[in-house]
């Protein structure tokens, strides 16, 4: 049990959608993780599309310093585009 990798599972519920973390699965190699996830995470078809990825290979910002790290950019408006109306039609921005 020891020899297993820790994969990270993304599900994509539809085509043209961003992948969403589902949770994590264990196996020893990708093709099993990949399994294992189709078995887990998208029983009643709830995806489209799954990716796994190593734990082992995501960075993490814990442990950094989070306010300089977090901290926004105030001297760059252009970062912060308060200034423009948005329709109210438009839904994702």
């Amino acid at each position: 049990m020891s020899q297993l990798d820790m994969w990270e599972v993304f599900i994509q519920t539809k085509p043209g959608l961003s992948h969403k973390h589902a949770g994590t699965v264990q196996a020893p190699t990708a093709e099993m993780a990949l399994q294992n996830a189709r078995d887990v995470y998208t029983r009643r078809k709830e995806g489209t599309c799954v990716w796994v990825v190593p734990s082992k290979y995501i960075v993490t910002s814990e442990g950094m310093d989070q306010d300089a790290f977090f901290d926004p950019a105030d001297d760059k408006l252009y970062r912060h585009p308060t200034f423009y109306d948005i329709p109210n039609d438009v839904k994702n921005m």
